[in-house]
Order: C-alpha cells, then structure tokens, then sequence
C-alpha cells in the first residue's frame, strides 16, 4: 500500500452533485482482533475541510492518529462512535456485529446523512443511501476521517481493559493475534474479554484453561 496516496472526496462531490448536502463515511475498527469489542465511527465532514493528513488510520503512527483524532472531531459537521461488545460478537456472528456497528454509526449522527459511503461493505441503514467502497479508507476522505476515530475510539478502549487484565498487554496487542497475545493466552488461558467464537480462543477453552475473573 503506498502511503503517499492521499484520500480524496470524489465520490462524495459526485453524490454532491447529485443534490446530496451532506455525505458521511464510515468504517469499523477490531474486526479481526481476538478480544475486545469492535468500534464503528462515521462522519460528516465540512464542504472545506483544512484537516490536513488524514489517511488510513493504518498508515499513521498511533500518535500521529490521536492528533488527527482530535482535528477531525473538533470541525466534523458531526460524527459518532458505536461499540458492539465481545458478548454480542459471540452469540450474533462478527459479521452482524460489523454490519450493526456501521450502520448504528450512520443511524447515530445528530446531523442525518443524505447518503454514506461505506468501508467495503453493503449495508441497508433505513432510507439512507449507502455506497460500499473497496478500500474506501484509503481512496476517500471521510471514510479514512471515520477510520481514525474509530481506531482512536477503540484502543482507549483496550487501553482500559488492560488496567483489569494486564497479564495480557491490551495496551500494546489492542487484543489482536500477535504472538505475545497468544504466549499470555497459553501462560494465563483466557478472559472474559476474549472472543470465544474465535477459533484461537476456542481451541484455548477447550484445552481446559480456566476462565479469568
């Protein structure tokens, strides 16, 4: 992925023209991690936004991230954060946790929408058109805005659960799969923030280590 290609507003100044005042972008953050909830943002943002920056929240430093966090929250003509909790992954399926959670953060925008374009993903959201976007985060500027927030949302999250469950390093793994993650896992089993649906998780469960309280 070239990190040099910067985001654009293509597709929102073609909705534009059509008569849309107001486009959002939204995207997901923690779909693959093995713990945790996953954290959709979307965002409106102004006709001129002087944000400058903004990419793929993968393609920037965490620090860089929470600095943009700030600017983009800060002129967004509105934005929203929804979280789907780890329990809800389990019982429903990541895919209807993903699906609920983009188009929650549409549904929650206090400025409603004219369109929203979407990370990937085709999605219904009421009467709001939505349009998917293959890469979107990297090819159109809210959708990348939505990327960081969400991101940003998301690992303060994990940033939390860490202080209940240090044994893990959250603040470091954000509960991905990284190979320290798996080593805590198979020195301490797992806790009640792992997603059990996972087949990592699941093979832990049933190997017989115990639950954390």
């Amino acid at each position: 992925m070239n990190k040099n290609v910067r985001p654009q507003r293509k597709a929102e100044l073609q909705l534009r023209a059509r008569g849309s005042r107001w486009v959002a972008g939204t995207d997901e953050a923690g779909r693959g991690a093995w713990a945790g909830p996953i954290v959709a943002a979307a965002v409106i943002l102004p006709r001129r936004c002087m944000v400058r920056g903004i990419r793929d929240s993968k393609m920037l430093t965490p620090r860089r991230r929470t600095e943009l966090y700030e600017e983009i929250v800060s002129v967004a003509v509105s934005y929203s954060v929804v979280v789907i909790s780890r329990i809800v992954i389990d019982r429903r399926g990541i895919q209807y946790a993903n699906m609920a959670a983009l188009r929650g953060s549409i549904l929650k925008l206090t400025v409603r929408p004219d369109a929203a374009l979407v990370d990937a993903f085709r999605i219904q959201c009421g009467s709001t058109p939505t349009h998917a976007i293959i890469r979107g985060d990297a090819k159109e500027l809210c959708i990348a805005a939505a990327s960081i927030i969400a991101k940003v949302s998301r690992d303060r999250l994990m940033d939390a659960l860490h202080t209940r469950y240090p044994q893990y390093q959250f603040d470091r793994n954000k509960g991905y799969g990284t190979a320290q993650h798996r080593r805590s896992i198979e020195r301490h089993g797992v806790c009640r923030e792992h997603r059990t649906s996972y087949a990592p998780i699941r093979l832990c469960i049933e190997s017989r280590r115990a639950v954390c309280r």
